[in-house]
């Protein structure tokens, strides 16, 4: 297949996997495909491979020659990015012409809500994104990595899941559904799960998440518990970026859906759908880094 116009590469990547997509400016998206966990900051050697691979199977899927690569421009959002730390890295690792580097929650609101959409983003999946835009600039509460922040999240939400089966098997609280099943996939042995925790990446424990969520609707009080807190949490961030219940708001990843049965029913008044996801926000930022560059 030929091209009418320069290749563009965009690479969404996060704790749980990574996403590219092919295409030219002219043509749109060509070729899609999903891969490995992509946070540079927790895992950049596997992440590095991760999207390499990934490009390869999408620009294959786009019917395009992988010697096409070098040639590319790429806008490669990665959860964990330190642009001043990884920037060099990417440009090392990844065979392509020009790279534009960043972390993923710009990509994930343009993605949300459009271009030159206005609102609130609450993106949570393996790790968190609370976003503002007026549809130009973009403002952030949180976002700071599994260790220190991204609470509510699935890999918080994972965490704590363990956290309180380990103190149910102590007696400091009392066993529920969920506690019970956190163990039993240790085969019921505490020390089994204090090793996963030596080495568990946070999509490890995002792994989790669907257990809490599934027993959260069951009315089960830990994992109900877990869910409001981390709803607890959402009111504060959002309240810390202007939202005012009734503006409008987006609900998105695995994991952000679930709480709309969690968080105050005003704040829900504005509820929009998203426009698309993630990758297609690095694609657009993408679509119109390189448009502004071949202005006259």
């Amino acid at each position: 297949m030929k091209i009418s116009a320069p290749l563009l590469i965009a690479v969404d990547g996060g704790g749980t996997g990574c996403r590219v997509a092919v295409g030219t400016r002219h043509d749109g998206i060509l070729g899609r495909a999903a891969g490995g966990r992509a946070n540079i900051g927790n895992e950049p050697e596997q992440a590095l491979m991760n999207i390499r691979q990934t490009v390869e199977r999408a620009t294959v899927e786009a019917g395009l020659p992988l010697s096409a690569l070098k040639d590319a421009t790429a806008f490669v959002g990665l959860a964990g990015m330190d642009k001043a730390r990884d920037e060099a890295r990417l440009r090392a690792a990844l065979p392509f012409q020009r790279i534009i580097a960043d972390d993923d929650r710009p990509a994930c609101v343009v993605g949300a809500l459009g271009e030159g959409g206005a609102g609130w983003v609450l993106a949570i999946g393996t790790g968190t994104i609370v976003a503002a835009t007026d549809g130009v600039a973009f403002r952030y509460a949180g976002s700071w990595g599994f260790h220190l922040a991204d609470q509510g999240s699935g890999a918080w939400l994972g965490c704590r899941a363990m956290n309180q089966a380990l103190q149910c098997y102590d007696g400091l609280m009392p066993h529920s559904d969920l506690t019970r099943a956190v163990l039993a996939e240790f085969g019921d042995d505490p020390s089994a799960l204090v090793a996963f925790s030596l080495t568990a990446k946070p999509g490890d424990y995002a792994a989790f998440a669907p257990k809490v969520i599934a027993a959260a609707k069951a009315s089960d009080r830990h994992a109900q518990a877990l869910m409001q807190e981390g709803a607890a949490y959402y009111i504060r961030a959002l309240k810390a970026l202007d939202f005012t219940p009734g503006d409008p708001l987006c609900l998105l990843g695995g994991i952000g859906p679930h709480y709309a049965d969690f968080l105050p029913k005003d704040h829900l008044s504005g509820l929009v759908k998203p426009q698309g996801a993630a990758l297609d926000g690095a694609f657009h930022l993408l679509c119109k880094a390189t448009a502004e560059e071949a202005l006259p």
